[in-house]
């Protein structure tokens, strides 16, 4: 292993460097001609390798892992002095006596470093700060130099061409020119061709490009999705600008778990250092970046959104939108109070007042106190665990302020004060609400292209759908124009049409009330309705044109709230766009509107259409598997069903709602609801194996745990599903039932009965499914037995037993049992082909005979009629009777034997009582 280099002194710039963050390296080493170059391990393009092995030419570069910065005494830091962008310099920043010199034309920051020497110009480049100090100090520059400088100077000012360009840049550039800087090799560098990639995801960047228009100013924002890591990516958003002539572009850019916004603007109003500011970036006001870690991607453009609304219209007031009057608690109340009442009022968090005057106000989660409950510790005060130092606001304030708050210091509630009184409290989804609400009113433009443009939607309604369906679709928003109300079919069947997957389950949704609505559709459509007060919902059934049974859901517009983490939701009415806020995942959050006027048009707030492109399940909030963790196993059927992935941000917050325990909240039957869904998908193997690897199975029950056997016998499940689908017999096994008996192949009849328990089932469904596995049991035991007493026979004998008796012993098991044997014994086996002839030849059979033919017969009614009609299918199975007539004399016969042997009984019992007397 080589020796670590010691620096003394180095010379870096920020991580995902540019050619004018690598350029003022070269400079500043001019400046330092002993400092070492010290490149960040991350850098933003392929086309900087190229560069980088220029510089190497010159002088030798140097990467973290080949230094130790122990004996650091000297940092020389250009184009940044924000200790965030500089995670490569690590504890080097607190070697006793480091000196700092910094040259940057970055705005001011709350995260600089304390540099002794600080060279701050706000010009085009960086690079244009240090060749003026390098001309003025008389120093030489090579060709070669000249014209790597010069790369870093024409690309932070657009070839000169950017706003932010000074007369100090073209000085700085006449200097280059002068000392031999190569035009040519610098156009090479920065207009090479696009590659295929970049091309796809420029093209996926136009596409999805929408314009909001707030207070008059129109702002572009586009979202992508990618695999991995791209770093010339600030380029095409340069293109993208100039290709569509767009004066204010944001790009969100899902990379990894990572969310990266790049912004650039043109207009005085937008001031995008302060907007990236807000999310831990920075950069010029017409020109920043950021990098977000913990948040989903729609959640990242709401609070950019509300950034932008309250930046651009500064006249919204913290006391306009506020929630009023506020729930409060006080410190003398303990945790497990404080509790209790967020969870009355569905809150996620609230205001801790003080009983002293001048004390501060406090401020506590639902998610602490739950967790502080759960550790027997419910009973100690609610200040041991509330947040101090809170931030206020007053009605007065600015929305932006609040903005800066929430998404700054993630504080998730502000308490808004009027004198020393709480007048309201400012939320997270308070400012969610403003926009998706009409009451912000930013209106969105078309995107620059669009997967499915609003008549499109229309014609696929009509081309994928039957229809009378169709027409039912139509009638629904007609009624919605006379009740003066907007109706839109939701959800999922959304989902599934764009997808182009068959799914006729509609639900609509209604902006007004659902279930008078729901009421007026069932008069339309001569059904009924079955309407459920609690949720604002409603189930309208009906004949459809082959008057077969049909329905439709209909459902009240809603916001939902969980009274506690695991919970069932607490509904509020609300518009379509919040409705579909509360949905699980992006790609379920789709609404299409049903009034005549609108028919077709696609609701799409939150990026679905996106999100079904790029093959992704993604969330709508970070809360998302907090509040509901049944949503973990529904994210896992969607990912295995569409042949999607759980985006990485998606995945980590599965992880951590798993780490809270938060699955430990979910009643047996929740839980078992969503394992019935599992099982019943085309691959639950896939599902059950995703969820295992999350521990999840074990954490249910340890007896759900996958293992290598349990996995086979799963396997073999699928194939005897599939098999006997092939055979058109009903009844159709359900699904749970094998994949529980697999799952709990070989426990003990107490570790059962606990699994059982878990997952609520009924004391009755409980004792079926025990008895289901005892029959089994019993079954095997018989198989055995007769397979040892026919050792000795050919392994191709047909059968063990005669047709008569193994319809006996296997008719009473149900069909999940007997798939269940044949899993377990495996399909070459002589008792599953055994299993198999009952299923496809004995199990159907029966007499060609009644209970009529032998009452004709003069035989009075009784239980003997059926021991009459068992007897005969017995003889009919083993081939000794065939026809009917043969089967009524061997009825009448049986009934004779049994009649004489019945009377001979009776008068033994009579002699027998008489000899007593």
């Amino acid at each position: 292993m080589s020796k670590l280099l010691r620096p003394e002194s180095v010379i870096t710039c920020h991580a995902h460097a540019d050619y004018d963050a690598l350029a003022a390296m070269i400079a500043a080493g001019k400046l330092y001609p002993d400092a070492e170059l010290l490149v960040p391990t991350i850098l933003k393009r392929q086309g900087e390798q190229i560069f980088l092995e220029k510089m190497a030419a010159l002088r030798p570069i140097r990467r973290s892992k080949e230094c130790d910065l122990s004996a650091l005494k000297l940092l020389i830091a250009v184009d940044t002095r924000q200790i965030s962008r500089l995670p490569h310099i690590g504890e080097a920043l607190e070697n006793p006596g480091l000196e700092i010199h910094v040259y940057d034309h970055h705005p001011d920051s709350d995260n600089d470093l304390p540099a002794s020497v600080c060279v701050v110009r706000p010009w085009g480049a960086a690079t244009s700060i240090l060749i003026h100090l390098i001309r003025d100090r008389g120093i030489a520059l090579l060709p070669d130099e000249a014209t790597l400088l010069g790369v870093g100077l024409y690309e932070d000012t657009g070839s000169f061409c950017f706003s932010s360009t000074t007369e100090h840049d073209f000085t700085a550039a006449a200097f280059l020119r002068e000392c031999g800087m190569d035009l040519d090799d610098i156009a090479e560098t920065l207009g090479s061709d696009l590659t295929r990639e970049q091309v796809q995801v420029l093209g996926d960047m136009i596409a999805g490009t929408v314009t909001h228009t707030i207070c008059g100013i129109p702002v572009c924002i586009t979202e992508i999705m990618l695999d991995g890591f791209m770093g010339d990516l600030a380029s095409l958003v340069h293109k993208l600008m100039d290709m569509e002539g767009l004066k204010c572009l944001f790009v969100l850019a899902a990379m990894g778990d990572k969310i990266y916004l790049i912004a650039r603007s043109k207009l005085p109003e937008v001031d995008v250092a302060s907007i990236c500011a807000s999310f831990g970036g920075g950069g010029h006001s017409y020109a920043a970046s950021a990098t977000v870690r913990t948040q989903p991607l729609v959640e990242v453009r709401g609070e950019l959104l509300a950034l932008l609304a309250s930046a651009i219209a500064p006249q919204m007031s913290v006391g306009r939108h506020m929630t009023a009057p506020a729930v409060t608690l006080n410190d003398g109340m303990s945790a497990s109070q404080a509790e209790e009442i967020m969870n009355r009022f569905g809150l996620k968090a609230a205001p801790v007042l003080p009983s002293e005057q001048g004390a501060g106000i406090g401020l506590i989660e639902q998610q602490t106190a739950a967790r502080v409950c759960a550790h027997k510790l419910g009973h100690l005060p609610v200040t041991e665990y509330m947040q101090r130092n809170v931030s206020t606001l007053t009605p007065d304030s600015s929305l932006f302020e609040a903005v800066e708050i929430i998404l700054k210091q993630r504080q998730r509630l502000i308490p808004v004060l009027r004198g020393d009184e709480v007048a309201g409290v400012l939320t997270r989804t308070d400012i969610i609400r403003l926009l998706v609400d009409d009451s912000l009113r930013i209106p969105e433009g078309k995107p620059l292209s669009s997967e499915h443009r609003e008549n499109e939607v229309g014609e696929i309604l009509k081309e994928r759908l039957p229809a009378a369906l169709v027409s039912i679709l139509q009638r629904a928003g007609e009624l919605g124009d006379r009740m003066g109300v907007p109706v839109f079919a939701v959800g999922g069947f959304v989902r599934d049409l764009l997808l182009n997957r068959p799914n006729l389950d509609i639900d609509i949704s209604v902006e007004g009330d659902g279930i008078l609505f729901a009421e007026k559709l069932a008069e339309l459509l001569d059904g009924r309705v079955r309407a459920h007060q609690k949720f604002k919902t409603a189930v309208v059934s009906y004949k459809d044109e082959s008057g077969r049974d049909a329905h439709l859901d209909v459902a009240t517009a809603r916001l939902e709230y969980y009274e506690y983490p695991g919970a069932l939701p607490t509904v509020e009415l609300s518009s379509i766009k919040m409705d579909l806020y509360r949905r699980d995942f992006t790609i379920n959050a789709l609404a299409i509107q049903l009034n005549s006027d609108r028919f077709g048009i696609l609701v799409d707030p939150f990026g679905a259409q996106r999100d079904m492109k790029e093959r992704t399940i993604a969330i709508l909030h970070s809360l998302s598997f907090v509040e509901d963790p049944t949503r973990i196993l529904r994210a896992v059927r969607f990912e295995k069903r569409f042949n999607f992935r759980i985006s990485p941000q998606a995945e980590r917050l599965i992880k951590n709602a798993l780490s809270l325990g938060m699955l430990d909240k979910l009643s047996g039957a929740r839980l078992f609801n969503e394992l019935k869904h599992v099982f019943s998908e085309k691959d639950p193997l896939a599902c059950l194996t995703r969820l295992d690897n999350w521990n999840l199975l074990h954490m249910i029950h340890p007896l759900l745990r996958l293992t290598p056997p349990k996995n086979a016998a799963l396997s073999a499940i699928e194939e005897i599903r599939r098999w006997y689908q092939r055979l058109y017999k009903s009844p159709a096994p359900r699904p749970w039932v094998l994949y529980l008996l697999g799952l709990a192949d070989g426990a003990k009849y107490v570790q059962v009965a606990e699994l059982l328990e878990r997952l609520g089932f009924i004391e009755k469904s409980k004792a079926a499914f025990l008895l289901l596995r005892e029959n089994c049991r019993r079954a095997f035991s018989k198989f055995s037995s007769l397979t040892k007493d026919a050792g000795a026979q050919e392994e191709e004998t047909p059968s063990l037993l005669r047709n008569s008796q193994l319809h006996e012993l296997l008719a009473p098991l149900e069909t999940e049992g007997l798939l269940y044997m044949m899993v377990k014994y495996g399909p070459a086996h002589r008792i599953s082909r055994n299993i198999s002839f009952f299923l496809s030849d004995l199990r159907d059979a029966k007499a060609d005979i009644r209970g009529e033919d032998l009452l004709a017969l003069g035989e009075p009614p009784g239980p003997q009629i059926g021991a009459a009609l068992n007897h005969v299918l017995a003889a009919k199975l083993d081939g000794e009777v065939t026809t009917r007539s043969e089967q009524i004399a061997l009825a009448g016969k049986y009934l004779a034997v049994n009649r004489e042997g019945y009377e001979a009984a009776m008068r033994n019992i009579s002699e027998v009582m008489r000899g007593r007397t």
